[in-house]
């Protein structure tokens, strides 16, 4: 069996279409508009950052992996907290408000894997740090990545692309 180099790895990597939200544009706009309407809610862009990670962590989304943490970089997120999201709970990294976004990231984006998916503990835990308008924009932050995470897996987005779209738009407007 031949080995896989990283250039052939590379060069297997392709999506299978167009993500659904560039297809559908009037989708892009909704969910465009959901992502500001979080924004507002006052929940530290940061703490959104990380939850963003951690979803796309689980649901093996490499797209929203790369975007969301070259986000977080330039947002000024260290590398010790970047690096030690997937095990934040065993991490002294990471706030006591932050560790309840991302508990509460973990058991709603993981649904199915108890009989309790959103255990009272987790709840209570997030609702002891944000208030109910935080806690809508949290639950609603972890509902919107993991319809992005759905998109860009189910379609076998690569990642990287969206950032080399988005140079190209730039380049083609300064033309």
């Amino acid at each position: 069996m031949p080995v896989q180099t990283m250039e052939t790895a590379k060069s297997s990597l392709k999506s299978r279409m167009k993500n659904p939200a560039l297809v559908l544009p009037d989708v892009l706009q909704a969910l465009l508009a959901v992502s500001k309407a979080i924004e507002k809610a006052g929940v530290p862009a940061k703490t959104i950052g990380l939850v963003q990670v951690r979803a796309s962590q689980i649901n093996g989304c490499s797209v929203c992996l790369d975007m969301h943490c070259q986000e977080l970089k330039r947002a000024g997120e260290t590398d010790d907290r970047l690096f030690a999201v997937a095990a934040w709970s065993d991490s002294p990294y990471f706030t006591e408000a932050e560790r309840a976004a991302l508990a509460l990231t973990e058991a709603a984006t993981r649904l199915s894997d108890r009989s309790d998916p959103v255990p009272d503990t987790v709840w209570n835990e997030a609702s002891r740090h944000y208030d109910e308008r935080e806690l809508a924009a949290l639950v609603t932050a972890i509902a919107l990545i993991n319809t992005w995470n759905r998109l860009n897996v189910t379609t076998r987005q690569v990642a990287g692309e969206w950032a080399r779209a988005e140079a190209e738009k730039v380049r083609s407007a300064g033309r």
